[in-house]
């Protein structure tokens, strides 16, 4: 899977994935550290990548400016241990990459997922 992590994932995390097989690129490999959401969200579809994150800003941006495009996946776990975050991401991104292709906001819980295809009228 495609993905960029913006700030609020952990660089250990982005690496964890890396080593899954993800293609997951953090956003201060990419960008300033001070990048805007609107400049996360617009480099992500540029580059047809997922915007994984933890912040919920990123919603709100893609749901008000109609987009299709790119999908999102919000972590919104009760533990930000980076071991715990890693064991649900490993469990989960599989069974969710037909919903990244088609355009979705994922958000990623401890016992479920909630998915919005994209655009959120």
């Amino acid at each position: 899977m495609r993905l960029l992590a913006d700030m609020h994932i952990s660089p250990r995390t982005v690496e964890f994935l890396r080593s899954l097989g993800h293609d997951v690129i953090r956003v201060d490999e990419v960008l300033p550290t001070t990048a805007s959401d609107e400049a996360i969200i617009a480099r992500a579809a540029e580059e047809s990548r997922a915007v994984l994150t933890q912040d919920l800003d990123f919603s709100a941006a893609i749901a008000l400016a109609g987009m299709s495009a790119p999908s999102l996946i919000s972590v919104r776990l009760y533990s930000s241990r980076i071991e715990y975050v890693n064991a649900i991401l490993q469990k989960v991104l599989p069974v969710l990459e037909q919903d990244v292709v088609a355009g979705m906001i994922i958000t990623v819980e401890d016992q479920r997922l909630r998915r919005r295809r994209l655009p959120i009228i």
